[in-house]
């Protein structure tokens, strides 16, 4: 009896096939996961951004002029985290701008392209985020919350 062990050309190909149809329904899925963790992240330093501009403004009588005074050496002890005083965090870059001394407004947009790039977020002294899919969110754009 001459029996050969080991799989076949055909058995190697059938998992083979399996496992790369497997992958294609999985990576996407992954890749998905990851943007909504950055946008749910970008979320929560628009919402730190909000409280510390206000708790700025009640300290110091007016809003702060840049993020970077909201941070050390500026302040101490500080009211956001030396990265995000830096304007980017997670996967997001955040643009701070003080338009009046009563009124600042604050873009997050995503830094990653393709299928990695998530939402536009805005938001101002009022604390509504407002948001926009594939350019920079405004004043206009639907409130998401």
């Amino acid at each position: 009896m001459n029996r050969r062990r080991g799989f076949s050309l055909v058995e190697i190909m059938v998992v083979t096939g399996i496992i790369i149809v497997l992958i294609s329904l999985a990576v996407p899925n992954i890749l998905r996961s990851r943007v909504i963790g950055m946008e749910t992240s970008a979320l929560g330093n628009l919402r730190a951004l909000n409280n510390s501009c206000q708790l700025y403004l009640i300290n110091m009588k007016n809003y702060p002029e840049s993020m970077a005074d909201m941070s050390q050496p500026k302040v101490d002890p500080p009211y956001i985290d030396p990265e995000l005083a830096g304007g980017a965090k997670q996967g997001y870059s955040f643009v701070y701008r003080l338009v009046t001394s009563d009124h600042f407004t604050v873009n997050a947009n995503p830094i990653g392209y393709g299928l990695l790039q998530g939402r536009f977020f805005f938001m101002d002294e009022s604390g509504l985020v407002r948001v926009r899919k594939g350019g920079a969110a405004g004043a206009d754009d639907p409130v998401l919350f």
